[in-house]
């Protein structure tokens, strides 16, 4: 990891969609406070939040390396899921599984009371989501998935391909599902009105990276570019890039996915997608493509991993180009108006890296995805975990991330694994 944060070649398409914002301060002198929180994103939001609930008095102040809303938190897919991951389903752990599903829809249902409160204008709705496959092994993914689901007592139809083509558009998908439990929304927008909602006392500094932790005394010393903050508390919340500040080494890797987004589609084109006018797709095979039609009728396209670096976009653009078109061939003449990538943090178990690792020094890192939720919801209990309150069991419930060896056998070992699956859900790509 050679820096606090990435560095993106291009920036956020959903973020380029929204009205330009005066730029937050960046710090420029020493100061102190109470609590600093490192990571500006959902996670840290959250957190800062409720540690002013809890203490109204303390000085809390946010450190963001890029700009609210151009940051990774403003760069994912949009999905705010009710109930757990594919990947995280476990039809033979139900008793978990319903303990970690009610907890996060809880945490859903106070986002969607925060945005309304607030009036957030970020295009949050409850569309449900669709999973599908094109391949063997993508069909065996749907077919267990709907199994946990069932076992689960979640609702969820199953599709045929022609029932796909109807409501979405493709006959790309021979199998597929549609669950209620999902949100749809613009995330750059969403990021940007909760960061707005804080408390005038919640300070936040913008393309303020933290640089380095130390102990000094009884204070802890974070210091970024033009200054340093000392403070009692700290609280790490910059997922895969905690790693440049020492923390999470052994347990977690970036990895750089991306996304393509198209002007608004004329009329001709959207005739023929089908009767749902806002919906997600999830693949079922975890390398596979991440679809959305917007309400303003764009089309998103997500697809393609790499291991801690970014690729070049104009090479992307043609991948995701082409994916899109394989989907729907009548978008032959249509280009993507924006193409980006986005920085997640990934775990060799895909559990977190969360909780007390110091005195007065919390930790939330590597989300593997779906952080949005589960971003908030770890969040909001870090704050609670580090005033002893009573609060989830999310080691227990959602597991602790497990150790991976260093690189280079580390990144090896990856791009082992990802050319294996990539043969084994090719036809999901």
């Amino acid at each position: 990891m050679r820096t606090p944060y990435p560095n993106y070649q291009s920036p956020c398409g959903w973020n380029a969609l929204l009205p330009p914002v005066p730029a937050r301060p960046r710090l420029t002198a020493d100061t102190k406070c109470d609590v600093v929180v490192i990571g500006g994103g959902y996670t840290g939001l959250s957190a800062a939040r409720r540690w002013h609930e809890l203490e109204p008095s303390h000085q809390i102040k946010i450190l963001e390396g890029s700009r609210i809303g151009e940051g990774n938190p403003g760069r994912n897919s949009g999905f705010l899921l009710e109930v757990s991951l594919a990947n995280d389903a476990n039809a033979a752990e139900i008793d978990r599984m319903q303990k970690c599903n009610a907890l996060v829809s809880k945490t859903m249902a106070d986002l969607s009371i925060l945005v309304r409160q607030h009036n957030i204008k970020c295009d949050l709705h409850r569309s449900g989501t669709y999973r599908a496959a094109a391949g063997e092994h993508g069909l065996q993914a749907i077919r267990a998935y709907a199994t946990f689901l069932k076992a689960s007592d979640l609702p969820h139809e199953k599709l045929d391909q022609k029932a796909l083509r109807s409501r979405i558009g493709t006959n790309f998908y021979q199998e597929g599902l549609y669950s209620p439990d999902c949100y749809l929304v613009q995330p750059a927008a969403l990021i940007r009105g909760l960061a707005d909602a804080l408390a005038e006392s919640i300070s936040v500094y913008e393309e303020t990276p933290a640089l380095k932790i130390s102990r000094s005394g009884a204070a802890w010393i974070v210091n970024t570019p033009s200054g340093s903050i000392s403070a009692q508390s700290v609280i790490i919340a910059n997922n895969a890039f905690a790693k440049s500040l020492g923390f999470g080494r052994s347990r977690i890797t970036a990895i750089y996915t991306y996304a393509g987004l198209t002007e608004p589609l004329p009329v001709d084109l959207l005739a023929q997608l089908g009767t749902d006018t806002s919906w997600g797709l999830l693949p079922a095979h975890r390398l596979g493509s991440t679809l959305r039609r917007t309400r303003d009728n764009r089309l998103l396209i997500r697809s393609c991993y790499d291991y801690e670096a970014e690729m070049d976009n104009c090479a992307i653009e043609a991948i995701l180009t082409d994916a899109l078109q394989r989907r729907f061939p009548f978008l032959d003449n249509t280009r993507l108006a924006h193409v980006w990538s986005g920085a997640t943090g990934l775990t060799r178990n895909g559990a977190p890296k969360w909780g007390k690792i110091g005195t007065g020094l919390f930790i939330s890192a590597g989300c593997n995805g779906g952080g949005v939720v589960k971003g908030t919801l770890f969040g909001s209990a870090l704050a609670d975990l580090a005033h002893d309150n009573e609060t989830a069991d999310i080691e227990g419930l959602f597991g602790t991330a497990s150790w991976m060896p260093p690189d280079p056998m580390r990144k090896l070992g990856f791009k082992l694994i990802a050319a294996m699956e990539r043969r084994r859900g090719v036809a999901e790509i």
